[in-house]
């Protein structure tokens, strides 16, 4: 009995080691489907990639989150290692920290400061050993700031994942990398010379159910909601010079890239905006969420009303309020530090929300957008809008 159950083990673990081969193969073939951002890249099991040894990290990285992640059940190796594959050799452990055995045989470690991000994450591969461990090549590692690491891109990783498991009949294919310029610092101590990034992205294509979405984040502690670094692919195209999912038709492909449905990708955001005030039914000085513009970047201190449709947390703690509009077709938003929500009498994202309001402060430019930092309580009148 003993010897059958064995066999049995056996055959079963040939039969899984097979049947990952196979899925392995299929996202090999599905990522050349659609086309890679440029004709040399590097294949890896489960994923591409285009390595650029003048910065010593990858420029794109391209997989694919199958809904296999769903019941996948294997977990973080940790075990960095250069990418054989890489002619000219990858960055190496040097190059982000170095560690001394100590006479207790543990590791005393000095850093220089940067975590080794995943451009292709590890938890994106739960479901196959193989692509797993390859995710540790040092071609997939780029040198990010912890806060950042740690934060906003991790925050991301989940909301792609998360996407995964709110449409399991879908896959996304998920293009991930550094935008990469000349004039960026090298990482310190860094014998092969690592480049530092400014800004990150990602772009994402559910095929089945025509839809895209793409992300570019400023490589530094991000306290703006995800949705805010939201863009067409098109625009990420514009921003990195790369052309993603070329091998798709060019109407499909104008189509997936030109624009993306916000309450589709964010469900939190509902259906909800309302009209800007008329102007001449404010009181005197105060001004709409459309006239605000002009006073964006003046310094000039002035009094918008309008009315707040959606509010929401940072994973920081810090609130923003979107008023009149939702995103992404935001036109005026609020936002209060968390450190100055102690200056209310009340939680102003539960009492503002849906009432028409003013904000007194200046007006800056966030990504385009018109956007007051709130800090007092006096500094927010709640019906107020009479002459």
């Amino acid at each position: 009995m003993a010897t059958s159950i064995q066999a049995l083990k056996q055959r079963q673990s040939e039969l899984d080691r097979q049947l990952e081969e196979l899925k392995l193969q299929r996202v090999r073939r599905d990522l050349r489907s659609v086309g890679l951002p440029s004709s040399s890249y590097i294949e890896h099991q489960a994923f591409f990639l285009a390595y650029d040894e003048a910065h010593e990290q990858a420029r794109w990285v391209a997989h694919i989150i199958t809904p296999d992640i769903i019941e996948g059940t294997v977990f973080r190796s940790n075990d960095f290692r250069p990418d054989p594959l890489v002619p000219t050799g990858t960055a190496v452990e040097e190059d982000y920290f170095l560690k001394f055995l100590q006479p207790d045989s543990t590791y005393e470690y000095d850093g220089y400061g940067y975590d080794r991000g995943h451009l292709a994450p590890s938890a994106d591969f739960r479901w196959s050993q193989t692509a797993l461990s390859e995710s540790y090549f040092y071609s997939n590692m780029s040198p990010q700031r912890p806060e950042f690491n740690r934060e906003a891109w991790a925050d991301l990783e989940s909301f792609l994942r998360g996407y995964v498991f709110r449409f399991p009949e879908s896959q996304l294919y998920v293009v991930t990398g550094p935008i990469l310029t000349d004039d960026l610092p090298k990482v310190e101590r860094s014998p092969n010379g690592v480049s530092i990034p400014e800004y990150y992205f990602k772009v994402a294509l559910d095929l089945q159910n025509r839809r895209g979405i793409g992300f570019v984040l400023p490589h530094q502690k991000v306290t703006y909601p995800l949705e805010t670094f939201a863009m067409p692919i098109d625009e990420v195209e514009r921003r990195t010079g790369l052309d993603f999912f070329s091998a798709l038709p060019a109407e499909v492909q104008a189509a997936l890239e030109g624009s993306f449905e916000a309450p589709v990708w964010f469900p939190e955001l509902k259906a909800g905006d309302v009209e800007p005030l008329y102007p001449p039914d404010l009181p005197r000085n105060h001004f709409n969420t459309i006239q605000a513009r002009r006073y964006m970047g003046s310094g000039e201190e002035i009094e918008v009303c309008g009315t707040v449709v959606s509010t929401r947390r940072s994973r920081s703690g810090n609130l923003w309020m979107n008023v009149d509009k939702q995103f992404p077709n935001q036109v005026f938003s609020v936002f209060i530090k968390k450190k100055d929500l102690v200056n209310f009498s009340y939680q102003p994202e539960k009492e503002l929300l849906h009432q028409q309001v003013c904000f007194k402060g200046t007006v800056q430019n966030f990504n385009g957008t018109p956007t007051m930092n709130i800090v007092q309580e006096q500094e927010v009148r709640m019906h107020a809008l009479k002459k």
